[in-house]
């Protein structure tokens, strides 16, 4: 699938009415400034609607549940193509977790997929300001928070006590999902993973900058679980 989007280019002027700062993919987005919240025609609408744009990554998922993987873009022509600019079709706020690497388990390849890990898939702020821009200033049309099975850091949420260095603010963030979560009947681990899915989308939510693509209908939020067993992603809701 090619996904052909109107290139941006930002002036150092700009970036700086908006706070922004460097960062490994381009700008980490501190504040956004009005201009910015009433982008051009350009930077909202292209030919894929974000419905389309989440069923791309449920359709890539079942290849590779399938093993009928197509490794889209992912040819040196790609490469060259998207080292002129980027213009993702979807984000992805993921766990950190070795075993769940976004542009496999979607059959995805480069310049695709905006992606931003971290430890239990918390939505902090440089993770937020990330999504903004990746959603705002690159056009990605869906941004899907992606737990998994058996996640490490929601476990030790669960299990508490001390923790060494900062281990212990991702195990803080995730705890409220621990307390809402724990009535629940099933696995534990499982529910306090859904919970938390359904809290940084909430605080996702929250931002003025994605609420209001997602009004316009430029935007869509989802949630999803990842099964490290049979490589099914789940929705959330």
């Amino acid at each position: 699938m090619s996904i052909q989007h109107p290139q941006i280019n930002l002036s150092r002027r700009s970036l700086f009415k908006f706070g922004a700062g460097a960062i490994g993919t381009g700008v980490l987005t501190a504040g956004i400034s009005s201009n910015l919240l009433a982008p051009q025609k350009a930077l909202a609408e292209d030919d894929i609607t974000p419905d389309k744009a989440l069923q791309e990554l449920l359709d890539g998922n079942q290849r590779f549940v399938k093993t009928k993987r197509k490794n889209p873009h992912q040819t040196h022509s790609r490469l060259v193509e998207v080292a002129k600019g980027q213009n993702p079709f979807a984000s992805i706020l993921s766990c950190a977790d070795s075993r769940v690497p976004s542009e496999i388990i979607f059959d995805q390849g480069l310049g695709d997929l905006f992606v931003c890990r971290v430890a239990g898939n918390i939505a902090t702020r440089e993770e937020i300001g990330s999504l903004e821009f990746g959603s705002l200033i690159l056009g990605s049309k869906v941004i899907m928070v992606v737990g998994h099975e058996r996640c490490g850091a929601v476990s030790a949420a669960i299990k508490g006590g001390e923790v060494p260095g900062q281990i212990g603010s991702l195990i803080e963030a995730i705890k409220p999902s621990v307390e809402s979560s724990k009535d629940q009947s099933g696995d534990k681990v499982e529910n306090a993973c859904k919970a938390n899915i359904l809290a940084q989308i909430k605080k996702l939510k929250s931002s003025p900058v994605l609420s209001k693509l997602i009004d316009e209908e430029k935007l869509k939020i989802a949630g999803a679980y990842y099964d490290l067993d049979t490589g099914k992603i789940s929705m959330v809701d």
